[in-house]
């Protein structure tokens, strides 16, 4: 059984489907975009994604969402464009209320975090992309080759994703987790089926061969951690490479394993967690009166702990100084402080501003 709760919700997009989402754990904000089929009721009891969700929520406010037509999220007729799952990312957290938070983008879900980082610096203070591509299939390889490639899967999805043997589904597995245990991989065969219809699936398999977020990569302003397995079966690790090099400032890990990302009991499962836990900012545990903290008074008090004014923290939250002083004072009485000094101690204290001043 789930370790944490969760609270399942629903956002309205502005094209119409209602999405749902999905908040666990405590913490500063950390949100995942959506990749190859999710189902926010279901993927948190499997072996596969299990793991991962129960040890982000044990550090970080976690919000993760289901695309339009995949899991408890409203059916959708259209194959998606990037813009439109980009588009499904603000809808989720402007419902949610997170005003700035780390993003993390894994497989598919790299390239629509990477454009809303582009899109909304003031939104995304760091940036976590696992097996990350910005090229699809028809992009990094264009040609009648891949084209016939393209088409050849999704006539495999259409036909044979909803029969009740998984040996359609084991396709796809296979090239995400080769070396993923017999439960996994019963669970993961399992779980795509109950994400996604099998038109869906085609589509988005079409979709993601042809994501292009090239040029988006030089407008991602925020700090940014990408790791990608060297042995990665379903992506190739010169598109991680690629991902990298292409953002100013980016940290490259590369990662030992076969699997597209890493699994419990993977060596480098604890290795990623540990990047991440170095990495992003963490809100102490218990430090009295910081677990109530909303994701946005846990922004604030982890630009107060880093040293920033409050004409820095209004430029960096795009907010006007008034508004800022007045929540800083808001924050003030929440802490239970009387000064800007006192209130900085107590956020290091509870381990924010550990990324250290930033300009």
């Amino acid at each position: 059984m789930p370790r944490f709760q969760q609270e399942i919700r629903f956002a309205r997009t502005a094209a119409g489907p209602r999405l749902a989402y999905a908040l666990s754990g405590e913490g500063c904000p950390l949100v995942r975009a959506p990749h190859w089929l999710t189902h926010v009721e279901w993927d948190w009891q499997t072996p596969v994604w299990g793991p991962w969700l129960e040890a982000l929520s044990r550090h970080w406010r976690l919000l993760r969402f289901d695309a339009a037509g995949t899991g408890l999220s409203d059916a959708a007729a259209a194959t998606p464009s990037l813009d439109d799952l980009v588009a499904d990312l603000e809808a989720v957290v402007d419902a949610a209320g997170f005003e700035r938070f780390a993003l993390l983008g894994m497989s598919q879900g790299a390239a629509t975090s990477i454009r809303y980082a582009a899109r909304h610096p003031e939104r995304v203070s760091h940036l976590v992309l696992f097996g990350a591509f910005v090229r699809g299939t028809l992009v990094r390889a264009p040609g009648a080759e891949s084209a016939r490639l393209v088409d050849a899967l999704c006539q495999l999805v259409e036909s044979g994703w909803g029969q009740q043997n998984a040996a359609y589904r084991q396709f796809f597995t296979t090239q995400f987790f080769p070396a993923a245990t017999l439960e996994q991989t019963r669970s993961f065969n399992d779980l795509e089926l109950l994400s996604a219809t099998p038109t869906r699936a085609a589509q988005l398999v079409r979709a993601f061969a042809d994501i292009d977020a090239v040029d988006d990569l030089a407008r991602v302003q925020c700090p940014t951690l990408v790791l990608h397995k060297r042995a990665d079966a379903r992506i190739p690790f010169e598109e991680g490479r690629f991902v990298a090099a292409g953002i100013a400032g980016a940290r490259f890990e590369p990662l030992d394993g076969p699997n597209h990302l890493p699994l419990s009991g993977d060596p480098a499962f604890e290795h990623a967690l540990g990047l991440m836990n170095d990495f992003l900012p963490q809100q102490g545990r218990g430090a009295p009166r910081l677990n109530g903290l909303s994701p946005g008074d846990a922004e604030l008090l982890e630009l107060l702990a880093r040293g920033l004014d409050n004409a820095q923290i209004a430029a960096r939250l795009g907010r006007a100084e008034k508004t800022v002083r007045n929540r800083v004072s808001a924050l003030f009485e929440h802490l239970g402080v009387e000064s800007r000094a006192q209130a900085i101690v107590r956020g290091r204290d509870a381990g924010f501003g550990t990324a250290g001043p930033r300009d």
